[in-house]
């Protein structure tokens, strides 16, 4: 496989992650109606999911909680690692914003 065809647009991975879903939900013999009932996502909402098209993240989460794959999402933004003793002390250190004052 080519490193262009590696490549794929936000479209082609929606399309992926549907198709994914309804053969996981089929290979689970879960009907539509009751992935939609276990998931609180609105049926048609999910049909529109498993036709590749658009969905909420809420909508994608729920669904992968009831499929049992929740925790593949947990990887999707890691934190970078530094590669040297200077990246990790030059690294920022976060600092959480102060409270606006209310009085």
């Amino acid at each position: 496989m080519s490193m262009l065809n590696a490549i794929k647009t936000a479209d082609d991975l929606r399309a992926d992650i549907a198709s994914a879903a309804k053969a996981r939900r089929l290979a689970m013999n879960i009907t539509q109606d009751d992935l939609s009932k276990r998931s609180g996502v609105a049926i048609a909402t999910l049909r529109r999911f498993e036709a590749g098209g658009p969905a909420s993240l809420d909508t994608v989460l729920r669904v992968a909680e009831v499929l049992g794959v929740l925790s593949g999402f947990s990887g999707l933004f890691p934190m970078p690692e530094a590669r040297t003793l200077d990246e990790l002390e030059q690294a920022p250190t976060r600092v959480r914003a102060s409270g606006r004052d209310r009085g």
